[in-house]
């Protein structure tokens, strides 16, 4: 078989392989034919080495194609075995072998011996028919080697150079993407660690299934913590986007490609980009976050700041000095299963949608965490006056486009000044965890004044005095626990002890409800018809909710 008529792959465009060796004319002069390892013709070649001795392990260092006239083969081929094997040991890329037919009776044994070796091994191995002058094809190949490195460089300085310039421009994630999809000429697809694609760019050739059924297919591709193809039903080139040990997501060329070195490099640009403008996005916001919160830490304990330095730190945090403000604490809802990563995440998402409210609305604030589901904010306000509309602005603006409010609001009251309107953070906080208990909201926010009795126990939840006056009222049903019995005393105290009126719900018959009753406060050892007895359990249940919520 000739070497323009094996199967091997097609020359890969600025890598110089054994294939494009075997094209120059230079070598098409000596007829070559391959014996063996047609389908790793495609090898690399770092160098080209003339040998004809058989101890070759210290003259090759690995990625060379060397060429042999067959004088270290012996007599009738006894030494081709050995040869070929040195060459392979020693990291050759293949070999050429130029051995002219009926020179000698020499040479056809070691053809025959050659032609054997080859077929039984997989490392290519080309037999020249006729002469050659390999110092012109050393000549040749040398210097294609060295306008491949030089075109490389080149390449490589220009890739750095387009990455360069995107990153001081703050590209955005899909401009980084469509450049390395230009480059590569061939789709790019960003995805997070979830495989949800982030951005896409379909390339030169577009294709309306590059996405289809993409987080099932992209699941079955190997996640790699470096570049490289994952292994998979779909083997795809891609390389990790996120600082190591903080992967968010995957830069993928889902297909084949010509050249994956080249495509690899790009890929490793692009990530590198993408991680950089993710990290200088996130730091910017980061060190705010953390100067916001730092500063209402300080200012929430007993040795807090002058006011003169407060009005001072605030204002370099983006509070502009008004002539009042307000404490707002935003508590979120409980999640069944919820992560303390995802309450981060949600935290993190309710602090930057409230900044943008609060600028939209062309007010300043400072706002940061103050723990675990809790948002704080020190609003300033134009005018008391104009405290309340704009509180209520703020809310409903927040609440816009979602399904279901899912957080509470707590605000304290209005202070002259900075420093006394962060010590209302603790009051802020108190009214949002007690509205997390109300079984409904029917405000977008709430002070003390609306939740009343409910906000004095929530203040007073921890208190040992209360704890043990709610035991007590509640014992007769706690001790052991009677379900039903609190479930009838929740609802006859709803009703403000209205028998009558909690018949009329169809709970259960008069008669029924009555003989129920009777029962109940035989239990509790009180007349539920006694006010004073109805309001003392009915704190004691308002305490025992509020400790179960």
């Amino acid at each position: 078989m000739s070497a323009l008529e094996s199967p091997r792959k097609p020359a890969v465009a600025g890598t110089l392989s054994i294939a494009r060796i075997l094209e120059l004319p230079a070598v098409l002069a000596g007829e070559p034919e391959v014996l063996g390892g047609a389908a790793l013709l495609t090898n690399p070649v770092r160098w080209v080495h003339v040998a004809e001795t058989p101890d070759l392990a210290e003259l090759l260092s690995g990625g060379e194609l060397v060429l042999t006239t067959g004088l270290a083969f012996g007599e009738a081929g006894s030494g081709v075995a050995g040869f070929v094997s040195q060459v392979q040991a020693a990291g050759a890329s293949g070999l050429i072998v130029e051995l002219v037919a009926g020179a000698a009776v020499e040479q056809h044994a070691s053809i025959s011996e050659l032609r054997r070796v080859a077929g039984q091994g997989d490392f290519p191995v080309i037999l020249l028919r006729r002469r050659v002058r390999f110092v012109e094809i050393t000549e040749v190949v040398h210097r294609m080697l060295v306008s491949d490195q030089l075109a490389a460089l080149e390449r490589s300085r220009m890739i750095h150079e387009v990455f360069t310039a995107l990153s001081l421009q703050n590209a955005t994630e899909e401009g980084i993407v469509s450049r390395a999809a230009e480059l590569i000429g061939a789709p790019v697809v960003l995805e997070d660690v979830a495989h949800l694609v982030l951005g896409f760019d379909a390339g030169p050739q577009p294709d309306a299934g590059l996405l289809a059924h993409w987080p099932e297919r992209s699941r079955r591709v190997g996640y790699l913590e470096a570049t490289g193809r994952g292994t998979g039903e779909e083997s795809w080139l891609q390389t990790p986007v996120g600082i190591q040990g903080q992967r968010w997501g995957r830069l993928v060329v889902p297909g084949q490609l010509g050249n994956d070195e080249d495509a690899a490099m790009v890929l490793e640009r692009a990530g590198q980009t993408l991680s950089i403008a993710r990290l200088a996005g996130r730091d910017q916001k980061e060190l705010l976050h953390q100067a916001r919160a730092g500063l209402l830490h300080e200012l929430r304990q007993p040795h807090a700041l002058g006011a003169d330095e407060v009005m001072i730190r605030a204002g370099a945090l983006g509070l502009a000095e008004s002539p009042h403000y307000v404490p707002v604490v935003f508590r979120l809802d409980d999640r069944r299963g919820q992560t303390p990563t995802g309450v981060q995440l949600r935290e993190r998402a309710l602090l930057d949608a409230l900044n943008d409210v609060v600028e939209s609305a062309r007010a300043t604030s400072l706002s940061a965490s103050l723990q675990s589901g809790q948002v704080g904010m020190v609003l300033g306000v134009g005018a008391r006056l104009l405290e309340e509309p704009l509180l209520e602005r703020i809310c409903r603006q927040l609440a816009q486009g979602q399904q279901s409010v899912e957080w509470s609001v707590g605000v304290g009251r209005g202070r002259k000044s900075v420093k006394d309107a962060a010590r209302g953070l603790e009051e802020a906080v108190q009214v949002a965890e007690t509205v997390a208990t109300l079984d409904t909201r029917a405000r977008p926010f709430y002070r003390f004044a609306d939740v009343r009795l409910r906000g004095l126990l929530a203040l007073m939840h921890d208190d040992a005095r209360l704890k043990a006056f709610a035991e007590a009222e509640l014992a007769g049903i706690l001790d052991p626990l009677d379900e039903p019995a609190l479930e009838l005393l929740g609802l006859y105290l709803k009703h403000g002890g209205n028998k009558s009126a909690l018949a009329r719900t169809g709970f259960l018959s008069r008669p029924a409800l009555y003989a129920r009753l009777e029962k109940l406060e035989d239990k509790l050892g009180v007349s539920l018809d006694d006010a004073e007895s109805r309001t003392s359990l009915h704190v004691a249940l308002l305490w025992r909710g509020l400790g179960r919520t």
